[in-house]
């Protein structure tokens, strides 16, 4: 974000990325598709640029 000049307060307000989702998101914490959706719009970027799949421990 910070390479793109995004901050917060864009997510938030041009976005449509509320409050929580951006505290989840400081958090590293789950995200539901259409906040990843979002974000890879906000950022024009691709899911990978933002995402890893990370197996659940068994």
């Amino acid at each position: 974000m910070a390479e793109r000049g995004i901050t917060t307060y864009y997510l938030r307000e041009k976005a449509g990325i509320d409050n929580k989702t951006v505290r989840r998101l400081r958090a590293n914490d789950n995200m539901e598709t259409k906040t990843l959706n979002k974000l890879c719009t906000a950022l024009s970027c691709k899911l990978e640029d933002i995402a890893e799949f990370i197996e659940d421990e068994k």
